[in-house]
């Protein structure tokens, strides 16, 4: 399953437009306001929310050891929600995330993927 991964992020630097989509910047113009810098959910918009921000570190022990990339991904294209998610969180899906890359036969935007491919390398 890993060296999937590997390909479609291989895959981002020859198929988006010739450039490869930077998930820390993404990240950062994007999540941090409210999951802060380091992904802890400490960010400066975070703190003005009634219910705070999830650390994002701890994704994979909160996930038995094993990084939960689609469920990084649905969560952040608003596909798959709990009622315990602030309405403060946007969904992006629902906004344009740019052109998609193919992981196997499955077209996804190369933003998100770039976003969960950061979430993971940042795992305590």
């Amino acid at each position: 399953m890993r060296l999937g991964w590997i390909v479609a992020v291989a895959a981002l630097a020859g198929c988006v437009e010739d450039k490869v989509v930077d998930g820390r910047l993404a990240f950062a113009e994007n999540c941090a306001g409210c999951h802060g810098d380091t992904g802890m959910g400490d960010g400066e918009f975070g703190k003005q929310l009634i219910k705070p921000p999830a650390d994002l570190t701890t994704l994979t022990r909160r996930y038995g050891g094993t990084f939960p990339r689609d469920y990084v991904m649905s969560t952040i294209d608003g596909y798959q929600r709990g009622s315990h998610f602030s309405a403060a969180m946007p969904e992006f899906g629902a906004g344009d995330m740019g052109p998609t890359v193919m992981v196997g036969s499955t077209p996804i935007p190369a933003k998100l993927l770039a976003l969960a491919n950061y979430l993971e390398t940042i795992q305590r």
